[in-house]
C-alpha cells in the first residue's frame, strides 16, 4: 500500500520503501522549491470484506454513496484481484449517470503562532479569486470537452471523463458520453476552523515561494478530521451517503512531524472509516508556487480520482512501481501516483472563468493489471498518453 498511516508489516515496509520529499536547497528551511507526494489512511472501523458484502448486496443503497465492485485476472502473475470503485459498473449495458452527492468544505487552519490560512479569503499571492472559488470553478466541477489521441472521449468533469476513459471499450455503451459518475449535487458548506495544537505545526515563511506554508503533523490533523470534524458536521448533512471534500489553501502534512525539510510535504490524501463507511478526502490547493510540478488543483485532481477508484483504500494490484512518486514497489490501485507531478497537459485548461488549471495525469485501470489490449480510449495507459504499455514485470 502507499504509505498507508498506521500500518504495520508489509504495509510499514513499503511505507518506508516509497520516495520522501525532496528539498532543493541548502539553508535550513528556506528552499526554492518543494517536492510533493500523496498518501492514503486506510479503512478503520470496518472490514473491507464486510464493506464489500455490502456492496455486492446493493449496487445503489441510501446508507453510502453508490459503489461498485470489480474482479479481474492479471497476466503478469494470474491472479486475481478484487477491488471496489465509487459510481456504477462500467461493464454493464446502457446509458447512465451516477450521481455522487459532494460536499466541499474549506478548512481554516490556524497554528501555534496565530498564522491563519484561510482558503475563503483573496491570497495576494493569487489575486484573481479565492482559492475556494478556484476550486469550485475547476474542471474538477465544472464541464470540458476532452478528446485522448484523437478520440472524442466527450464532455465531463475532469475525473468523471477521466472514469469514462478509463473503461471507453469496456462495452458500446462507454463509447461517446453515456456514461458519468459525477459529483453531484455538490454543496460548499461554511469553513471549519481548526486549531493545531502546540508542537504539531509550524507557518514557515520560504524564500522563493509566495507568502507562508503551513507544515502540520499528518497524524495530529487526521485525528482532528476524524474525530472532531466530520462528527460535527453531521448536522450539515455530511454522512457516509455523500463524498466529503476538504479544501486546504496553503497548508500540507509532514508523516509524520512539523519540519519542511523531513517527511514533507503530504499534498493530499484520502481515506475511509466505519460501517455504513464514510469516505473522504483532503487536498492543498497551492498558491506559495513552492509546488512547482503540483500547482493549483493537481492534488485535488490526484486526490478526487483515487477516491473514485479505490474510496475504501483497499484496492490490491500486481507490484509495481520506480515511477512517478513511487521509488520502491507498491501493489494498489492508486491512479494518481503513478503520474505524481505530470500534468494532464502542458498548456492547462482554461475555463470560463478565465483561470488556466493544471490537473494531474491518471494512469488507467488496465496500466495496473497489465491488460492488453488496454480497456482505455485510444488503447493507451494513462490519460494523457504517457503510459503506452501497462506497469510492466511484477515489482518486487
Amino acid at each position: 500500500m502507499k504509505r498507508a498511516l498506521w500500518t504495520l508489516g508489509p504495509a510499514a515496509m513499503l511505507l518506508l520503501s516509497v520516495v520522501a520529499s525532496m528539498v532543493f536547497g541548502q539553508e535550513e528551511g528556506r528552499p526554492p522549491s518543494l517536492s510533493a507526494y500523496h498518501t492514503v489512511i486506510p479503512l478503520r472501523g470496518a472490514s473491507l470484506a464486510r464493506v464489500r458484502s455490502a456492496i455486492a448486496a446493493a449496487t445503489v443503497t441510501s446508507a453510502t454513496i453508490p459503489m461498485w465492485n470489480y474482479s479481474v485476472t492479471s497476466p503478469a502473475d494470474g491472479n486475481s484481484y478484487s477491488g471496489s470503485m465509487a459510481g456504477s459498473s462500467p461493464f454493464y449495458n446502457g446509458a447512465r449517470t451516477t450521481n455522487i452527492p459532494t460536499m466541499v468544505i474549506p478548512l481554516i487552519v490556524v497554528f501555534p503562532d496565530g498564522t491563519r490560512f484561510d482558503p475563503t479569503v483573496i491570497d495576494s499571492c493569487a489575486p484573481s479569486g479565492t482559492p475556494l472559488a478556484q476550486v469550485l470553478g475547476s474542471p474538477i466541477f465544472q464541464p470540458f470537452a476532452y478528446s485522448l489521441n484523437g478520440i472524442n472521449v466527450g464532455t465531463g468533469q475532469y475525473v468523471d471523463v477521466f472514469q469514462r476513459a478509463n473503461f471507453f471499450n469496456a462495452n458500446v455503451s462507454i463509447t461517446g458520453d453515456s456514461y458519468h459518475t459525477m459529483l453531484s449535487p455538490v454543496t460548499t458548506l461554511r469553513a471549519q476552523t481548526i486549531n493545531i495544537p502546540a508542537n504539531q505545526g509550524v507557518a514557515y515563511s520560504l524564500s522563493g515561494g509566495c507568502g507562508k506554508l503551513g507544515v502540520m503533523d499528518i497524524s495530529a490533523f487526521d485525528s482532528i478530521i476524524t474525530g472532531s470534524v466530520l462528527p460535527s458536521l453531521a448536522a450539515q448533512g455530511v454522512g457516509p451517503g455523500n463524498f466529503p471534500l476538504f479544501v486546504l489553501h496553503d497548508v500540507v502534512m509532514g508523516n509524520p512531524g512539523t519540519s519542511v525539510n523531513q517527511n514533507c510535504c503530504v499534498i493530499g490524501y484520502h481515506s475511509a472509516l466505519g460501517f455504513p463507511v464514510q469516505t473522504f478526502a483532503v487536498a492543498d490547493y497551492d498558491t506559495t508556487f513552492l509546488f512547482r510540478t503540483s500547482p493549483d488543483i493537481a492534488p485535488t485532481s490526484h486526490e478526487v480520482a483515487e477516491w473514485m477508484d479505490d474510496p475504501v483504500v483497499g484496492n490490491p494490484a500486481p507490484g509495481w512501481g520506480h515511477v512517478g512518486q513511487v521509488s520502491g514497489c507498491q501493489g494498489d490501485l492508486e491512479v494518481g501516483d503513478p503520474l505524481t507531478g505530470s500534468p494532464y497537459s502542458s498548456f492547462g485548461i482554461t475555463m470560463p472563468n478565465g483561470v488556466t488549471y493544471k490537473p494531474q495525469q491518471l494512469a488507467f485501470f488496465s496500466w495496473f493489471y497489465r491488460q492488453a489490449p488496454s480497456l482505455a480510449a485510444a488503447g493507451v495507459y494513462s490519460n494523457s498518453g504517457s503510459f503506452n504499455t501497462g506497469a510492466g514485470q511484477v515489482c518486487q
